[in-house]
């Protein structure tokens, strides 16, 4: 298989244990009812969703964000502290993330920060995605500043159990370092005909699997078991197919849920296995 870079690669993972769901971000809850209603249903096993209201928090809370962030903040607390699940990974509750965007390195750090900061005001969120971050080591102590200060944000915050969460959604292989400046790194991010056909960086084989995520668009049906496969060789923590993709007039392919939500869920539980 030319999942691998390594020519004595073995599989990263067995099973699906700790294999979760990532959303880079659904289109507003008024728009997308559905889409976060299933953050919420009991069993869904999801490790963040984004919330993303004018590429960042907006102006003003909105409300229909607060009733959505309100939501998924309670089932997270349910899964956390009431009747979880049996398996880790459902039992895990899912965190909302803010989102920022960093536009490869040319956002202003005050300018990210005061959003961050709206964020945790207004919605409470339980860390950051980093979208549009910068991949090349010249971004990389610049990215390390404003992690830094984000954490601190998020130590500070009564809504951020276990610290919160930073994500850093390069959506390809960036240098090694910024594996060391956030919890989690998109290291794919694209369509089902490239990633059926990609290699990871050898350097990942150093991290947890839960370390990586991947967001894939265009997958079909007929492929899904064939796209979890790939996520599992190259060591992909967190997840997201969708058989979407982006024609149609479709602007964003991940702002809805694929029509195989239901199949694709139930793949990432008790059973899976290679």
């Amino acid at each position: 298989m030319p999942y691998l870079t390594s020519t004595d690669a073995t599989l990263r993972t067995s099973g699906a244990e700790g294999l979760g769901v990532g959303v880079p971000g659904y289109a507003h809850p008024l728009l997308a009812p559905t889409e976060w209603a299933e953050l919420n249903r009991p069993g869904t096993p999801l490790h963040w969703a984004v919330l993303n209201i004018d590429n960042g928090p907006g102006d003003r809370p909105d409300p229909h964000c607060l009733v959505a962030a309100g939501r998924l903040r309670n089932a997270r607390e349910r899964a956390l502290h009431g009747e979880a699940p049996d398996d880790a990974v459902r039992a895990a509750g899912g965190r909302l993330l803010g989102h920022l965007d960093l536009a490869f390195g040319s956002r202003p750090f005050g300018e990210l920060v005061a959003e961050a900061q709206s964020f945790l005001d207004w919605y409470r969120v339980g860390g950051f995605y980093l979208d549009r971050c910068p991949a090349e080591r010249a971004g990389l102590p610049a990215v390390r500043r404003l992690t830094s200060t984000l954490g601190a944000l998020l130590e500070d915050s009564d809504s951020a159990d276990g610290g919160g969460m930073l994500v850093l959604g390069h959506g390809t292989h960036p240098h090694p370092g910024y594996a060391e400046a956030a919890d989690q790194l998109v290291t794919f991010r694209g369509p089902w005909t490239d990633y059926r056909w990609s290699q990871v960086a050898e350097w990942t084989a150093a991290y947890d699997p839960g370390r990586f995520a991947h967001f894939v668009h265009g997958v079909p049906r007929t492929h899904l078991e064939e796209a979890m496969r790939v996520a599992r060789w190259q060591g992909a923590g967190t997840i997201f197919f969708t058989d979407r993709d982006g024609r149609r007039g479709q602007t964003d392919p991940f702002a809805a849920l694929p029509s195989y939500w239901d199949e694709f869920v139930s793949r990432i539980g008790p059973g899976i296995s290679e």
